[in-house]
């Protein structure tokens, strides 16, 4: 049981780690897609939004490569002094962003979109500099959308497991989540603590949900499909 807690307690900082940093990388690139005429943006839309049809075993196998002794992000985190991300707790940080960015990224483009250009422009006419419309009208405005982004890239972090089974393996302590251990319990045929753990992530999921409906917030989640 002590190992199931462990599993419980490293899923709940990585998701909350993973959200944050979903958070800060999430918004501009949502902003540049919302408002940016450039021709590029039907590519970077499609890129950020690849993990939502690529197989996550497939994404966590590219990532595996990419970042392990002979990849190029593998051989820059050696060259330095950060040694290897696979197998490790960044590692499953990394590659949980990139699995769960289409969750934050639409939500929030979604939020700029409906805020339109005429609120933008308005306080462009008091005199306020971009930064400025941005943080005291558009996020604000956005607000919604953030929330829905948050609780989908937490919820979504939760249940990952191809993507973490690739680049995190399964340790005891180290990089076993919530997912993994729920695996182990069933390749053990200890379906009773399998039950517990799956039960609770139903449970969870469902509010998730039931929170997202009852409060509006699911304009944001329609646009992840």
């Amino acid at each position: 049981m002590s190992a199931d807690i462990a599993a419980i307690v490293l899923t709940a900082k990585l998701a909350t780690l993973s959200t944050v940093l979903l958070l800060c990388l999430g918004t501009p690139i949502a902003w540049w897609l919302a408002r940016s005429p450039s021709k590029f943006k039907t590519v970077v839309g499609a890129i950020v939004t690849l993990p939502l049809v690529l197989p996550p075993a497939v994404l966590g196998f590219y990532l595996l490569v990419l970042m392990g002794p002979q990849g190029p992000v593998g051989q820059l985190t050696q060259a330095l002094g950060l040694g290897l991300l696979p197998f490790t707790f960044a590692g499953l940080v990394v590659a949980s962003v990139i699995y769960s960015m289409p969750f934050v990224v639409q939500p929030l483009q979604q939020a700029f979109h409906a805020i339109g250009r005429q609120p933008m422009e308005a306080a462009a006419t008091l005199r306020a500099s971009p930064w400025d419309a941005f943080f005291t009208v558009a996020l604000p405005l956005a607000r919604p959308g953030f929330i829905t982004a948050a609780v989908l890239g937490f919820a979504h972090t939760v249940g990952e497991f191809g993507v973490v089974l690739m680049m995190g393996g399964n340790i005891p302590g180290k990089t076993q989540v919530l997912s993994m251990a729920i695996y182990n319990h069933v390749e053990a045929m200890e379906y009773r603590n399998a039950h517990w753990l799956a039960g609770g992530m139903l449970v969870f999921s469902f509010l998730v949900l039931l929170l997202l409906y009852s409060r509006g917030w699911n304009r944001g989640a329609e646009v992840v499909k």
